[in-house]
């Protein structure tokens, strides 16, 4: 009887423990999350956004990509793969054009929101985006010259004409699907934090760190990481934000390993539900998982041997 009164008194502390953690980060990303997508509701209603996308043309014709594509990238990294895939849905575009365009938005997308976190957690904002955008940028010139081009003139999508909205309709089409971002923020987050306080408390993290360990030591992270690797590549980045800011205040990784960790995770994260969603319109599953793993591999290492050769402090948030 005692020992099930104190099973359940860990598991009601833990859940107390995590919703009250999970609250502060709902908070922090909700902040980060409405502003930044009015903003560019706003300036996609008003055509400020494809006026501004219009001087990527040039460089969309070295990535064997058409102009309209720069649309794309410009969603992806002011907001997230939806809004990307949403733009690709307007717009008459080869698979080969697509893969390009998936490996690139899956390597930089939500971009403010993400660094943001990735800065709570002790890495250098600047040295963040440039790792994004540069390597989306080198992905998308590399897999313009690997790809064959013997699909290049089948179309898989339609161009749409759509009739500008009104502003209050844009509004009220922003207002519903904030809402509902914003209640998956506050399930998801309190999710995460419940059940890595659980984890934590009846050691099943000690298992999940072992099991992975492995792949860990491959992709040149510490063991720590492995309940964050599995976090992120479930949920996103932005969602697990709240594991890796806890853990790092915790003790339990220390500032230049969270750092290690988003170099990792800036290139490859969200496996499941990122790379889902352009396999269901077309993408292929080795092209857009593959060589994000490969990137993140060569990053994280290339850092490693970095701080070595040039034995500085490398304080969290130092380039």
């Amino acid at each position: 009887m005692n020992t099930s009164h104190n099973a359940f008194s860990r598991v009601v502390e833990s859940v107390r423990h995590g919703l009250v953690s999970g609250v502060g980060t709902i908070w922090f990303l909700v902040r980060i999350m409405v502003p930044v997508s009015l903003a560019v509701s706003i300036l996609r209603w008003s055509g400020a956004l494809t006026w501004g996308a219009a001087f990527l043309e040039p460089v969309m014709r070295l990535l064997g990509l058409p102009g309209e594509a720069s649309l794309v990238l410009a969603s992806s990294m002011l907001l997230n793969v939806y809004s990307a895939i949403a733009v690709i849905e307007t717009l008459s575009l080869t698979m080969r054009e697509i893969t390009i365009l998936a490996i690139m938005s899956l390597v930089a997308h939500n971009l403010i929101v993400e660094t943001a976190v990735m800065k709570k957690s002790g890495s250098s904002a600047l040295k963040m985006v440039v790792i994004r955008i540069g390597w989306a940028f080198a992905a998308g010139f590399a897999f313009n010259l690997l790809l064959p081009q013997a699909d290049a003139g089948t179309r898989t999508a339609v161009l749409v004409e759509t009739a500008r909205q009104s502003f209050s309709d844009m509004m009220m089409v922003w207002g519903l699907s904030t809402l509902r971002l914003v209640l998956k923020v506050v399930v998801l987050v309190l999710t995460i934090m419940v059940a890595q306080r659980l984890m934590e408390e009846f050691h099943v993290m000690d298992f999940l760190s072992g099991l992975t360990a492995p792949v860990m030591k491959i992709f040149g992270l510490p063991d720590s990481a492995s309940f964050l690797w599995i976090v992120v590549n479930v949920v996103g980045y932005a969602y697990g934000a709240a594991v890796i800011v806890e853990r790092v205040r915790n003790g339990k990784m220390t500032p230049q390993e969270a750092d290690l960790f988003n170099h990792h995770a800036a290139v490859s994260h969200s496996m499941l539900e990122d790379t889902a969603l352009y396999l269901a319109i077309g993408a292929p599953l080795f092209w857009v998982t593959v060589p994000r793993l490969l990137m993140a591999l060569v990053i994280v290492w290339f850092e490693r041997f970095r701080r070595v050769w040039f034995r500085r402090s490398f304080r969290a948030g130092s380039m």
